[in-house]
């Protein structure tokens, strides 16, 4: 067997006025063929995992470019259209091969392209023909397209958010991709289309137990394969935003239709409890600084890079600065200029500055003082999960006994060790402000005493009933109370 492997992944948030060009892949995650590291990112399983699958059957694993941007706003059409047809090129070089396996995200977008991996997995689909092999990961926080379901035999996607199990997963898409290519099985995807779009954690109910139910059914029913989630990202205005629910069986179509519908129901049943609740800036801080126990951690999870962001507001700060807070470290505010700024003056020195609040509305406002600049790291990086997330040069500095640390690339805020690496122990906090939605989740929780969830501002569409949409349809939920075909059965 013969197979080729490759990553073109980003996550799109089209209302961010942060731009990606080909450098921003580059600093991220840019690995020419057979140069991606030994551990995964985020994106990147299906080849590392295909590496030792490959290797154990004695197949012939042929890489092509794996690349990551991590999000932002609209893809620049010269750099889409390059890394498509760089990977496309290999691709046509490696023929004939018996099957591809992709890592995607699902949630990109280019300029002049509503539907990017749709485009490029048509044009996979073109060139390895109609009967040979393709299947790809996915993010949950992406668009299943018509054009994507038509272009791939199947598709597996993270269940867990926050993503802890990308890698369980790129087992699983792995699985299913040997023993179709041994004829032990037959995939055939199912999709339902559940009319709605909203945010569901993993780490709380309701979506903790039916992404257990969802394993139970794979472990006792021979004709499932998989069973997936598209959460849908809400910062996309594309045509097909919007959740689905994907079955994949051995053969059964029937079967998993009625399966995909009857769990795309629950879901749509739950309908607006499945979001953490959101506190105020100023009832977020009151409960943090009364707290009896330390760390408190603050999630402003809207400014989330990780949604594409710039991860720069400044509102949770301005009102801890406001009421003499102590015992607080922010992680992180994106300034590059002011990181800039604080290596040219060098570690211990006192210097005016103003940083924060310079990417969009509805983000506060920049915070002027006079800072003493505590420790200087190129190149940071914090763990996520078994890999690692940079977050570029970085400054911590402190303001009026506030310790908060500015970055030069955006990243969220992943695990304590954000902290740590910048001088900062984190656990001898009181308060931790943090910038995720809720992938922080899964490394935090082991250190926090109580986790607050700070709706700050507007940096982010999160309330998709008023959100200026171009492209998005209206008829899903919370747009429409019940839109067709989504009445219980």
């Amino acid at each position: 067997m013969q197979l080729f492997t490759a990553v073109l992944a980003t996550e799109t948030n089209t209302f961010s006025p942060i731009c990606i060009d080909r450098r921003a892949f580059e600093v991220s995650l840019y690995a020419a063929p057979g140069e991606h590291p030994a551990t995964p990112t985020l994106c990147s399983a299906p080849l590392t995992v295909g590496r030792r699958v490959c290797a154990e059957k004695g197949w012939t694993l042929i890489e092509g470019t794996a690349t990551w941007a991590d999000p932002a706003g609209l893809i620049n059409k010269a750099t889409y259209e390059g890394l498509r047809d760089e990977i496309l090129d290999q691709l046509r070089a490696a023929m004939p091969v018996d099957g591809v396996v992709l890592g995607l995200h699902g949630a990109m977008v280019a300029d002049g392209y509503l539907d990017p991996e749709g485009d490029f997995l048509g044009r996979v689909r073109e060139i390895v023909g109609p009967d040979i092999l393709v299947c790809a990961e996915l993010d949950p926080h992406s668009h299943l397209t018509a054009k994507r379901v038509e272009a791939t035999d199947f598709f597996v996607v993270f269940k867990e958010f926050p993503h802890t199990d990308f890698v369980d997963r790129a087992e699983d898409l792995w699985r299913i991709a040997v023993d179709t290519l041994e004829g032990k099985i037959k995939p055939v995807m199912s999709v339902f289309d559940c009319k709605m779009i909203d945010v569901f954690p993993t780490s709380r109910e309701p979506m903790r137990s039916f992404v257990d139910g969802l394993h139970k059914l794979e472990e006792e029913d021979d004709d499932i394969l998989s069973l997936s989630v598209i959460h849908g990202f809400m910062a996309g205005d594309v045509p097909e935003m919007g959740t689905k629910m994907i079955a994949v069986t051995n053969g059964v179509p029937e079967k998993g239709a009625q399966l995909a519908r009857m769990l795309g129901l629950q879901l749509f049943a739950n309908r607006g409890c499945h979001m953490m609740e959101q506190l105020t800036v100023d009832a977020a801080v009151s409960q943090a600084m009364v707290s009896a126990a330390g760390p408190v951690v603050i999630a402003d999870m809207w400014d989330n890079p990780g949604g594409g962001t710039a991860g720069d507001a400044t509102l949770i700060l301005a009102e801890l600065l406001k009421r003499g807070a102590d015992g607080v470290a922010v992680g992180t505010i994106w300034d590059p200029i002011a990181v800039q700024i604080c290596f040219a003056a060098g570690e211990g020195a006192e210097i005016p500055l103003r940083f924060g609040a310079k990417s969009a509305p509805g983000t506060g406002d920049p915070i002027d003082g006079r800072v003493t600049i505590v420790k200087l790291q190129r190149n940071a990086e914090m763990r996520f999960g078994e890999s690692y997330a940079p977050f570029g040069d970085a400054a911590h500095i402190r303001l009026n006994g506030i310790d908060v640390i500015l970055n030069s690339v955006r990243a969220q805020s992943f695990d304590p060790s954000l902290f740590s690496v910048m001088g900062i122990d984190p656990v001898q906090q009181k308060i931790l402000v943090i910038k995720s939605t809720n992938h922080f989740h899964a490394s935090f929780s082991k250190i926090a005493a109580e986790i607050l969830y700070c709706s700050a501002g507007t940096p982010y569409p999160n309330s998709p009933a008023q959100t200026p949409y171009r492209h998005v349809r209206r008829d899903i939920w919370p747009m429409m109370e019940t839109p067709h075909g989504t009445e219980a059965v």
